[in-house]
């Protein structure tokens, strides 16, 4: 049965807790999504529960057939050779299997072998959100055996209408092509999805649209597809934690400041088309009461009029203009309600952080939270303040949405503060992160994410990465994405080492000489042990001092991104040219060594031993001696 149960198996590390391996490509802005509402799935049983941690589909194809639970809703499917193979005669046939759960957080993985293709715009998918029937709609996660084209990998949605709208595409970093394993996998959390080739992400999207009980899918279209080592894990719930790899969450600082009106229509178009995640803006409200877009307590700096936000009616705010104080190609813009600012999201696509400015009551705060409702935005916002009544309200009146607290300094014990208000991140001061980086690993271990702010240079950027930073609060939104491309194309920092010579299970006589080799890179230090003892690279190895058997060489290379191990195992074997070539070099008597080469030559074995052993230290060097006798009773035994 590959549907485990939900009792708690092996819990596995998640996001920066467990290495999940470096990712690929720049984020990519989510395009607005329309079409008909998700149906209703056909579930082939009532969804059970699982943890985060929980794996709950496993399924290597060992048993021959398809897996209990599987359904095979169209298409050829069959087992063979252990791996699962799916048929599609034609590129018109979007074949399918489903199989698992309904889970909102989870990761799904396989590897997958195109077979054949009828051309290389051919795919094959992971289903997302797929209805056990099989009926639209649908999600998939799709890879072209071209995959190095521009749409080589894709995030789309076949609807009601039997429709596409893709929302995402990415070019994989290497081609798939045919008979060949690729391991792919798709993180999953809620309507935002990661797309990793090969361990590496190459795309992410915010516009998913789940279903009440969609489950997980295969598909293939217009190929022969393979499949193996199929796995459902459910991850916990905060999708903002930044896997070990991937680039950074990008959030564009009042939408896109560096280059339009701040929190302004305009300068959240240009955030969202340069490619930014989420859209960061403040909310305030009007003298009568409606929640606005403005950062500071006044309207005096970012508009042509003057006065407090809060002694200003709706209507006076709305004659404000906006736009002409950043350039005159911008004036006539407006300050957006939140309603519209929402409006304009939920339609052309995009996610808000808002921030609570400024001190406001639980009323108000029912206020803006109403209006998230209205709009039907509630999966697609988060909240921060400095305030922290302004999040327990929050946390009060809509528990599922996700919070973070804005901080100009750290907390004694950001954990305990975590926890006390619920947080889903803690988003302090970037330079007062950095100066106490060692508050980043506690939070991840508690599940909070980390986004700081609001940090502007490739500089703090690099140095934020590197002490596991999980988003960034930017003025420089775009400049942050194609920061981002350059980050997941760098070949990796990790160092890695490998032990060359002699090759793990190698067999070898007295008379061979190999040399310790290792091939490291990004080390600085390089350490090599031969059973335990202190040794070095490029260091003959002496067979003829080395007891018959297995031996081990381990290595250790230390360089600024961490350590890497490795180890070859090697015997050292008995042979009747071995015996003599260490008879020849072991610098006995010359008449010691006439003769136990005469006994060699006639496989006198037994009393070569008893020659060796009554000469140690006299006619033959000690320490050769109890090598040769033992030897010489290992071939008198064969």
């Amino acid at each position: 049965m590959t549907v485990l149960p939900a009792s708690p198996p092996p819990r596995r590390a998640g996001s920066r807790l467990g290495a999940l391996g470096t990712r690929a490509a720049a984020s990519v802005a989510a395009l607005a999504v329309t079409g008909a509402a998700v149906a209703a799935a056909v579930a082939t049983s009532s969804p059970a529960t699982a943890e985060p941690g929980s794996v709950v589909v496993s399924e290597n194809f060992s048993a021959g057939s398809l897996p209990a639970g599987w359904h095979a809703v169209d298409g050829t499917w069959r087992v063979e050779n252990g791996r699962l193979y799916g048929t599609s005669a034609s590129s018109s046939e979007n074949n399918k299997i489903t199989f698992g759960r309904h889970l909102n957080d989870f990761r799904l993985e396989a590897t997958m072998r195109f077979e054949s293709v009828s051309a290389a715009t051919r795919w094959a998918s992971l289903g997302i959100d797929v209805p056990a029937s099989g009926a639209t709609p649908w999600w998939i996660a799709t890879m072209r055996s071209g995959t190095t084209a521009a749409n080589g990998l894709e995030f789309a949605q076949r609807t009601t209408a039997n429709a596409w709208v893709v929302t995402n595409t990415a070019s994989a970093p290497s081609a798939a092509g045919t008979g060949r394993d690729v391991r792919v996998a798709v993180e999953v959390h809620g309507n935002q999805a990661r797309w990793i080739f090969d361990g590496r992400e190459a795309m992410r999207t915010s516009s998913l649209q789940r279903s009440a009980d969609g489950v997980q899918g295969l598909f293939v279209n217009g190929a022969t597809v393979s499949y193996d080592d199929v796995t459902v894990t459910e991850l916990a719930p905060n999708g903002y934690l930044r896997p070990e790899g991937s680039p950074f969450t990008v959030i564009a600082h009042r939408g896109a400041s560096a280059a339009a009106p701040e929190n302004t229509l305009v300068a959240q178009e240009i955030a969202r088309k340069g490619g930014a995640d989420w859209i960061e803006n403040d909310v305030q409200p009007s003298r009568d009461g409606i929640p606005f877009i403005l950062h500071d307590g006044t309207v005096d700096r970012t508009t042509d009029g003057t006065g407090n936000i809060r002694d200003l009616t709706a209507a006076q705010i709305k004659a404000l203009d906006a736009g002409s104080w950043f350039g005159p190609q911008y004036v006539g813009e407006r300050v957006p309600t939140l309603a519209e600012q929402l409006a304009d999201l939920r339609t052309r696509g995009g996610n808000l952080l808002v921030e609570i400015k400024g001190r406001h009551t639980r009323d108000e705060v029912a206020t803006i939270i109403q209006v998230i409702r209205d709009e039907q935005m509630m999966g697609r916002v988060f909240i921060q303040s400095f305030e922290v009544d302004a999040l327990k309200y929050t946390y009060e009146l809509a528990p599922e949405l996700p919070l973070g607290l804005l901080r100009s300094t750290l907390d004694a014990d950001p954990v305990a503060i975590a926890k006390e208000l619920h947080l889903t991140a803690y988003n302090p001061d970037g330079n007062a992160l950095l100066a106490k980086p060692e508050v980043v690993a506690p939070l991840h271990a508690a599940g909070v994410a980390v986004m700081a702010w609001t940090m502007d240079s490739a500089g703090l950027w690099q140095r934020l990465e590197r002490i596991g930073t999980d988003a960034i609060i930017t003025n420089r939104a775009a400049e942050l994405v194609g920061w981002n491309s350059a980050f997941v194309q760098r070949a990796s920092a990790d160092p890695t080492v490998q032990i060359t010579s002699p090759v793990n299970g190698a067999r070898l006589d007295r008379a061979q000489s190999p040399v310790i080799a290792v091939a490291a890179t990004n080390a600085d230090t390089v350490t090599v042990t031969l059973d335990g003892k202190r040794s070095a690279a490029g260091r003959k190895l002496d067979l003829a001092r080395l007891t018959a058997g297995r031996h081990t060489i381990t290595t250790e290379a230390t360089g600024p991104e961490g350590t890497a191990t490795a180890t070859s195992t090697f015997t050292v074997t008995v042979s009747r040219a071995g015996l003599g070539y260490l008879i020849l070099t072991s610098g006995a008597d010359p008449a010691a060594v006439t003769a136990m080469t005469t006994k060699l030559a006639h496989a006198q074995y037994a009393e070569l031993a008893t020659y060796a052993d009554r000469q140690a230290g006299k006619l033959v060097p000690a320490e050769f001696a109890s090598v040769i006798a033992g030897d010489a009773r290992t071939l008198a035994l064969k």
